[in-house]
């Protein structure tokens, strides 16, 4: 049972581009969110368990289904590729996948050190359009945050989770071979570098207090 308020949208995301050579980027895609799954996995962020994925038509667009897979293979085996082929929905034989999120679990802690599970605590998603492939991690906690999710400083809990997600995307950045830039940001917060940002406190040293849009 999840323990942690969850916005819903990101607080902060980061997103990378690649040219990848394939017309379809559903296998380049999963390639890169492989590699990208175990850095996170080695930070203790994300332990994928299922595989969501929209379809789309070509020349109609998107028909408002979404397909979900347990994950019993890495995400970068190619046969991943053939089971996501596998379930197309039968009324659509010319559907492919469009958006993919690899959803799974991580550990966080709280201000005492003590590490809890919490599912969707980073998430990965990307496009598999053939214009370019950007993979997405999202945050939709604030334990990754200065404030917390009603504006008060809990500098402890920060101190538990930020550095650690800051080393992993700095180590997806070595890994990958190209830096992320900040995704856009919205009422729950933004990214700034390898963590989220900070925004200036009130005259009664509160932050903003979002938990209106909770």
């Amino acid at each position: 049972m999840s323990r942690l308020p969850r916005a819903p949208r990101e607080c902060g995301s980061w997103i990378w581009e690649f040219d990848p050579k394939e017309p379809d980027g559903l296998a380049p895609g999963l390639a890169a969110v492989g590699r990208m799954a175990e850095v996170l996995a080695e930070f203790e962020l994300l332990e994928p368990s299922r595989l969501a994925y929209s379809w789309m038509v070509p020349g109609r667009g998107g028909i408002s289904v979404w397909t979900e897979l347990a994950l019993f293979v890495r995400l970068d085996d190619p046969e991943l590729v053939e089971l996501v082929g596998m379930s197309r929905p039968a009324a659509f034989p010319t559907a492919r996948a469009d958006f993919v999120r690899v959803l799974g679990s991580g550990w966080w802690s709280d201000a005492a050190g003590q590490k809890h599970r919490e599912p969707g605590l980073v998430e990965l998603s990307f496009m598999t359009a053939p214009v370019g492939l950007s993979v997405e991690l999202s945050v939709y906690h604030d334990v990754w945050a200065w404030y917390d999710f009603t504006g008060h400083p809990h500098p402890e809990v920060h101190a538990q989770n930020a550095p650690r997600l800051a080393a992993a995307l700095e180590k997806l950045d070595q890994v990958l071979g190209v830096s992320a830039f900040p995704g856009e940001p919205t009422y729950f917060g933004r990214a700034d570098g390898y963590g989220i940002h900070t925004p200036e406190p009130y005259e009664d040293g509160l932050g903003p207090d979002v938990t209106d849009k909770l």
